[in-house]
């Protein structure tokens, strides 16, 4: 195995396993009072923050180069539906269902995308990709009978919720892939946009519904979702940078960074023990919808 391959593979992991960590923060926040709306506000402000500095570190006033307004309309809108929209649902469904839970049905992402792709692009399923889809249902059967997840307990409708943000953040990146597709910005301008247009539709939210009632938060939940979007930029950076080496093939990384779920496994069972529980069910759900995720992606 050559140094750059050792060295995507690497730069690959540091994604897998901030974004593995990030789902305790989370959990942590929510438990500390937070609220999904702040939770999301806060994320969202942090790394939009992040990743303005970088852009204009990097490319200062050439940034955004050849940006038409119908390509910034779609990344705007893909904004609004995966990062203002898929925040909200993300926290909801930690809150309800658990660390461990959500963020391995998060992975079924891929699953949503197939299914886009076949509805409107009318492409085919090929038969690694129904294997894929099988192993992944398994997978959430397993999870929704595992008995894992918030030690308060959750119903099974509650699952919806992290559903809904695989959903959401499935029909996003079909949006985001049409959008770079089109256009010549980097994959950091592209990000910096998308995050930019989710805080304005999440912030124009808080001021419809009233800030002080959604703001009003104990200042722990503050520091642990600050946390989490520190840990949200550092791992979308780690992701653009195995990208953008010449051996940063799709194939290699997005397998890699699709293993979070299992970090996070590991990381629930250890920090989060007076919140949740990580039983059997749950490792062996999580593992099977990680595969199968794996496998609809190739």
């Amino acid at each position: 195995m050559t140094g750059a391959t050792l060295e995507v593979l690497a730069l690959a992991l540091v994604p897998a396993i901030l974004w593995g960590f990030t789902p305790i923060f989370d959990k942590r926040g929510m438990a500390a009072g937070g609220g999904s709306v702040q939770a999301s506000m806060v994320v969202v402000l942090v790394d939009s923050t992040l990743y303005w500095i970088a852009v204009v570190a990097l490319y200062g006033r050439s940034a955004f180069a050849g940006l038409s307004l119908e390509v910034l309309i779609v990344f705007a809108l893909a904004g609004v539906v995966g990062t203002a929209i898929g925040r909200i649902t993300i926290f909801v469904g930690v809150d309800k269902v658990g660390a461990s839970l959500n963020s391995a049905i998060l992975s079924t992402r891929p699953l949503f995308a197939t299914l886009i792709a076949l509805a409107v692009l009318d492409e085919p399923l090929g038969p690694i990709t129904g294997v894929g889809i099988v192993v992944l249902v398994a997978g959430l059967a397993i999870l929704t009978a595992s008995r894992g997840g918030d030690l308060g307990g959750w119903q099974p409708r509650d699952l919806l919720w992290p559903i809904a943000a695989a959903a959401t953040f499935a029909v996003a990146n079909v949006a985001r892939r049409y959008g770079m597709l089109e256009t010549p910005i980097s994959a950091l301008e592209a990000v910096t946009i998308n995050e930019t247009a989710g805080l304005v539709a999440l912030g124009a939210y808080v001021l419809a519904v009233g800030g002080r009632d959604v703001l009003e938060k104990p200042a722990a939940s503050y520091r642990y979702f600050v946390g989490s979007g520190v840990l949200t930029t550092a791992a979308m950076l780690g992701l653009m940078a195995a990208l953008g080496l010449e051996e940063g093939r799709i194939a290699i990384v997005d397998p890699l960074v699709a293993t979070a779920p299992l970090f996070t496994l590991v990381f629930a069972a250890v920090l989060l023990r007076d919140v949740e529980r990580v039983t059997r069910g749950v490792v062996a759900g999580a593992a099977l919808v990680v595969v199968g995720a794996a496998l609809i992606t190739i």
